[in-house]
C-alpha cells in the first residue's frame, strides 16, 4: 500500500493545536466588517474591541499557565490522540484509485450543479427557492434552516455529507484487510469525517456566525471561556456539575452503609413497606461508573423503585481506583462479590440472595457464579439478573475496535502509577458517539456560547471513576480480544476454573435494543452458556435509558417472546412487544422465585437500635475522585 498521511495526526497530538485549529478566529483580532461587508457604528467597534481584547487575554493566560506547568494538561481532553496513534496504520489506507477519483470528481461536479441549480444558478438551474429547497442529503447536524438558506452554506455541508458517505464506502472496497482490522478502519474512518463536519467550524457554521454577529462575539467569549475550562480539568463537560450533590438531588434513596472494605461499601436501603420479600436483594453496579445511575432521583431510581415493592435492597459502591490497588485483578472484583452475598446472608440471617450485575459487573457476576457452581455453594444465589451484561464477546461491538496489542500497550502506558484515569474511559465511550457526545457539545458549548444544562444523567456520564490498571489489561485481553471467559476452565478466577456451562440459576437477562457499548446479540449470547432457566427481555432504547426506565415515564417499551427461539433474530420475530417500562415484568419474576413475605424490622431497617453501621447514604466511596 502507499503511505497516505493522515492530516488529522497532528492536529490531534495535542488539544492546544486542536483548539487553535478550531477557534482561531477567537485568538486573533475578528475583524466582523470583513467578515459581512458592513461598515460598523462607532457601537459595533467599542463591542468588538472588547471582545477581542478579552479573547486575547483568555488565550495567552492559559499559554502562561502552561509554560509555568507543563504538566498541568493532560490529555484526556483529546481521546482521537492516543486513538490514532493506536492504530497508525490507518495512514497507510489508499483513499482511492484513479479510476476512483474520476467516479468521485464527476458525482461531485454533479452534486453541485444540482444543489446550485435548486438557487436558480448553473446549468440545472430552476424556478425554486425558499421552502422549496430540496437537498439531496439529510442530517440532523444541518437541520436548522440556514444550512439551506444560501448556497454557499447548503454546498458546504451537501459536500461534506458526500464525501463522508464515499470515504466510508471505500473502506469496504480496500483489500489486504482483516474483517478486525476492516470494523477498525471503519470506527476510525467515521470518528475522523465527524471531526471534519462544518458544522464544527465557526466560519463554516451560518448558525455560528449569525450568533457571533447578534451578539458581537459574546459567544465566542463565553465559549473560550467553556474550552479553557475543560482543557484544564482535562474532560469535556456535558452539564453543569455545580447543580448537583451528592445525598441531596441525586443518590438520595435513604439508607445506610453496613459494610466496608477497601474495595467497596455496602449500602443497605431503608425499607418503606410493612413487610418485604424474605430474599433480599444485591446490585453489583459496574465500577467504570459510579452506582447512582440506579439512584438518579426519585422520579428516576431503580432503587427507590424496587424498595417500594417491598423489596430489601443493597447497593454495592465500587472505591475508584488509586496507587493503592495497582495490583487489583479481576478475583478481586469476584471475590468482593462473594464477600457482599456472604455478609447480607448473614446480616439478615438468610440461606441466599437475589442479585442484579449491571454491565461489567454482570459479566464478574456470570463468573461468580460459575466459582460458586464449580464449589458447590450455588445455593448462595436465588436468582440472577443481567442488565446489558456480555459473557460472549465475538460480537461486542465497537470496544472491540480498542482491543489490538497496540492500544492494549498504548493504554497500559497511560497508568503509571498502576490505575488508569478515568477520564481515558469516559473519552473512549464518548467516541463510540462522537456526534451526540462530542461535537454537539463543542457547537453548543464552545461555539454558540450556550449554558450547559443541569442533567443528572449527564453529570452522572461524567462523574468518572479510575481503574485498576491490570484488571483493566486482563479483562480487555482475556475477554474483549480472547474471549476466554466462554471456553471451558479456560480461565480461573481465585484458583478455580470457570465453566459458565455449570450455572443453572434462574435468570433474568435484560438487552437493549439500540446499546451501542453492549450490544443485545452479543447480551443474547448468554442463554448459549448458562444451562439454567433463562427469561430474555428486549427492551428499547440503549445502555442506559433502556435500563433506567422507570414505569412512571411511559417512555419506550419491551418484548418478550414465550417461545424457545435459538436466537436473536428468532426472538424477535416471534417477540411480542409491551408498552412502557420492563421493571414491573421484572418484578413479577422475581416474586416467582420466591414470595414469601417477612417483616420489614431488627435488622431490615439498617441503622435501626442495636444496629451499628458505618455512615448515611451514599457513603464516602462514590464521592471519591
Amino acid at each position: 500500500m502507499t503511505e497516505t498521511p493522515d492530516p488529522f495526526t497532528n492536529l490531534y497530538e495535542h488539544p492546544a493545536k486542536l483548539a487553535r485549529a478550531m477557534f482561531a478566529p477567537m485568538t486573533g483580532a475578528i475583524d466582523p466588517s470583513a467578515m459581512t461587508g458592513t461598515a460598523m457604528t462607532p457601537e459595533d467597534v467599542q463591542a468588538w474591541a472588547e471582545t477581542n481584547t478579552r479573547l486575547q487575554a483568555l488565550w495567552a493566560e492559559y499559554q502562561v499557565e502552561q509554560l509555568s506547568n507543563p504538566q498541568a494538561l493532560v490529555p484526556y481532553f483529546d481521546p482521537a490522540r492516543w486513538m490514532a496513534l493506536a492504530t497508525d496504520w490507518y495512514n497507510q489506507m489508499p483513499i482511492a484509485q484513479t479510476d476512483q477519483q474520476q467516479a468521485l470528481w464527476d458525482e461531485g461536479m454533479k452534486l453541485w450543479q444540482d444543489v446550485l441549480g435548486q438557487y436558480g444558478l448553473g446549468p440545472k438551474a430552476s424556478d425554486k427557492g425558499g421552502d422549496d429547497i430540496d437537498l439531496p442529503r439529510k442530517d440532523r447536524r444541518f437541520a436548522d434552516e440556514k444550512w439551506r438558506a444560501h448556497p454557499a452554506y447548503a454546498l458546504i455541508h451537501q459536500t461534506y455529507l458526500f464525501l463522508a458517505e464515499r470515504v466510508g464506502a471505500m473502506v469496504d472496497r480496500i483489500e489486504g484487510l482483516s474483517p478486525h482490522q476492516r470494523e477498525q478502519l471503519r470506527f476510525t474512518t467515521k470518528t475522523i469525517t465527524e471531526a471534519a463536519s462544518p458544522a464544527n467550524f465557526p466560519l463554516l457554521n451560518p448558525v455560528v456566525m449569525e450568533r457571533t454577529m447578534e451578539t458581537r462575539g459574546a459567544n465566542l467569549v463565553k465559549g473560550m471561556e467553556h474550552l479553557l475550562s475543560d482543557m484544564r480539568r482535562g474532560q469535556l463537560s456535558h452539564t453543569d456539575a455545580s447543580a448537583f450533590t451528592l445525598g441531596e438531588n441525586i443518590a438520595t434513596t435513604p439508607g445506610k452503609v453496613v459494610h466496608e472494605t477497601p474495595l467497596y461499601q455496602l449500602i443497605q436501603y431503608t425499607p418503606t413497606t410493612e413487610k418485604v420479600l424474605a430474599t433480599p436483594l444485591v446490585i453489583f453496579p459496574p465500577w467504570i461508573n459510579r452506582f447512582y445511575i440506579l439512584d438518579l432521583n426519585e422520579k428516576k431510581s431503580f432503587v427507590k423503585w424496587a424498595v417500594d415493592q417491598g423489596v430489601s435492597v443493597f447497593m454495592v459502591s465500587w472505591k475508584s481506583a488509586d496507587s493503592s490497588m495497582k495490583d487489583v485483578v479481576w478475583d478481586d472484583y469476584v471475590r468482593a462479590q462473594i464477600d457482599a452475598i456472604d455478609h447480607i446472608r448473614s446480616r439478615l440471617d438468610v440461606p441466599n440472595v437475589h442479585t442484579i450485575g449491571y454491565c461489567v459487573a454482570g459479566t464478574t457476576l456470570a463468573a461468580t457464579l460459575a466459582l460458586l457452581h464449580r464449589r458447590g455453594q450455588e445455593e448462595k444465589v436465588r436468582s440472577a439478573t443481567f442488565f446489558t451484561a456480555q459473557v460472549d464477546f465475538e460480537k461486542a461491538g465497537e470496544l472491540l475496535n480498542f482491543v489490538d496489542d497496540q492500544q492494549l500497550g498504548a493504554i497500559k502506558s497511560l497508568s503509571p502509577d498502576g490505575y488508569l484515569d478515568g477520564r481515558y474511559m469516559a473519552a473512549t465511550f464518548n467516541l463510540l458517539r462522537g456526534t451526540d457526545l462530542i461535537w454537539n457539545y463543542v457547537v453548543n458549548n464552545y461555539l454558540l456560547g450556550e449554558d450547559y444544562p443541569a442533567f443528572d444523567l449527564l453529570h452522572w456520564n461524567g462523574d468518572v471513576t479510575n481503574l485498576p490498571a491490570k484488571w483493566h489489561e486482563q479483562y480487555m485481553r482475556d475477554l474483549y480480544r480472547d474471549n476466554r471467559l466462554v471456553e471451558t476452565d479456560a480461565l480461573s478466577v481465585d484458583n478455580t476454573p470457570i465453566d459458565l456451562g455449570l450455572v443453572t440459576t434462574p435468570t433474568y437477562v435484560q438487552a437493549g435494543k439500540e446499546d451501542h457499548i453492549a450490544p443485545a446479540e452479543s447480551v443474547w449470547r448468554l442463554k448459549d452458556h448458562f444451562t439454567g432457566p433463562i427469561t430474555f427481555v428486549l427492551a428499547g432504547s440503549g445502555h442506559i435509558a433502556g435500563v433506567v426506565n422507570p414505569p412512571s415515564s411511559g417512555k419506550y417499551q419491551y418484548w418478550t417472546n414465550d417461545g424457545e427461539p435459538r436466537s436473536l433474530a428468532e426472538f424477535r420475530e416471534g417477540a411480542k412487544e409491551h408498552p412502557g417500562s420492563w421493571w414491573p415484568h421484572w418484578i413479577d419474576w422475581l416474586r416467582e422465585q420466591n414470595g414469601e413475605t417477612v417483616a420489614a424490622d431488627g435488622k431490615r431497617k439498617p441503622g435501626g437500635k442495636g444496629d451499628r453501621v458505618i455512615e448515611d447514604a451514599p457513603g464516602r466511596y462514590v464521592a471519591t475522585r
